[in-house]
């Protein structure tokens, strides 16, 4: 009896160290794959900012950089007035921060104008784009078990794209924020084609599917008929819908990175729960995961870091589609390891895109060197029968 329950023991321990390995190994993977393609980021992301009409070396960007890094070292307060009436102000104390730099290389000032003002936020936001279409595109890839999934898959890039027309095309929607119009687009379109999707608090994946692509095809027809209308406006609504990273600034930096990131952040969070369910939802149920519920955080979450990037840089596609499969042949199907490695892929990968845009003698939206690139490539992973099912 004795004997028995060692051996049992025994059996449970190597087991567990089995395991504890296996997680080892895995974390190994991840943060080695994940700082080599961050290496590989940072130096796309040098490389982008020497190239434009100035050609800048890339010692004088890094120094530009490296200028703007500072810290806090102390809290100044200066006088602030408000206007409460005609020739009416009132005074009032207005805080700030004092910062120090950290460095102080010798850099000509049109050079930092051009490095800091106009391409780093260029370069930054494709990076940015690039992160969350890529971190979306893998999400939905998993979700709908399915290799042609892309971040857009559920209708969010139509409803952005219908938002951003609308309010392009239509007089009376000018004063509305366009980056806001199609924010609002997107995530209007995700909740409606859930809901229609959703019956008895269940949403089956199929059903999800078919009305992502019947709503689609409606966006698609008022996109059609905004354009129809849209007289001298059509030029600025063709170009937002091809995608572009042109009239970057920090604002749209500052707008989509919180969403992206934190978005990210959730979707990491759920990476083991998104492999079980490739197995089935009613494995994964079985397995002690609450189906519906991680069902729809990862729609959600997918559909907001989505809209907040078609947002700021139109439709730009193949990103979600291409790179999550790169990377799933270079690192496998756990997303644990692909999750993180596709949105650091993808960050690269853009800003690679748009300095090739941005090279010739007239600058090309961005999303047509994407689509230029991807689909030729995926359709050589088709060929070569490296595209699987999931």
């Amino acid at each position: 009896m004795g004997t028995a329950t060692d051996s049992a023991a025994n059996t449970d321990a190597s087991a567990d160290v089995a395991q504890t390995a296996t997680g080892s190994s895995l974390l190994t993977r991840t943060v080695a794959w994940t700082a080599g393609l961050v290496v590989v980021l940072v130096i796309t992301i040098v490389v982008s900012a020497t190239v434009g009409p100035v050609e800048i070396a890339a010692i004088d960007v890094l120094r530009t950089v490296l200028n703007e890094l500072s810290f806090p070292v102390g809290v100044a307060v200066d006088a602030g007035h408000i206007t409460i009436g005609q020739g009416v102000t009132l005074p009032y104390p207005s805080p700030s921060l004092e910062h120090r730099p950290l460095f102080d290389f010798a850099v000509a000032e049109t050079t930092r104008t051009i490095v800091v003002n106009i391409r780093l936020p260029r370069i930054l936001l494709g990076a940015i784009v690039g992160f969350a279409l890529a971190s979306a595109g893998t999400v939905m890839q998993g979700f709908f078990r399915n290799p042609l999934a892309d971040p857009s898959i559920i209708g969010v890039s139509s409803g952005a794209a219908v938002g951003a027309v609308a309010t392009i095309t239509i007089p009376g929607l000018a004063v509305v924020d366009l980056r806001l119009a199609a924010f609002v687009g997107a995530l209007i379109t995700a909740f409606a084609v859930y809901a229609m999707a959703t019956e008895g608090g269940r949403t089956p994946v199929a059903t999800l599917l078919l009305a992502g692509v019947a709503v689609q095809t409606f966006l698609g027809a008022v996109i059609s008929y905004l354009l129809l209308q849209a007289g001298d406006s059509l030029e600025e609504a063709v170009y937002w819908l091809m995608g572009h990273l042109h009239y970057s600034t920090w604002e749209h930096v500052l707008f989509a990175f919180p969403v992206a990131f934190l978005g990210f952040v959730v979707l990491a969070a759920y990476t083991r729960d998104l492999n079980v369910l490739l197995l089935g939802e009613e494995d994964a149920q079985h397995l002690g995961i609450e189906v519906e519920r991680t069902k729809r955080v990862l729609l959600a979450v997918s559909s907001l870091i989505t809209a907040a990037a078609v947002a700021v840089s139109g439709v730009i596609g193949f990103v979600g589609l291409v790179v999550p499969h790169i990377m799933r042949l270079l690192v496998g199907p756990d997303h644990r390891i692909l999750l993180p490695t596709s949105a650091v892929a993808g960050a690269a990968f853009l800003v690679a895109a748009d300095t090739l845009a941005r090279s010739g003698a007239a600058e090309l939206p961005v999303g047509i060197v994407t689509a230029a690139i991807g689909a030729p490539f995926f359709l050589f992973l088709l060929l070569r029968r490296e595209v699987h099912g999931l």
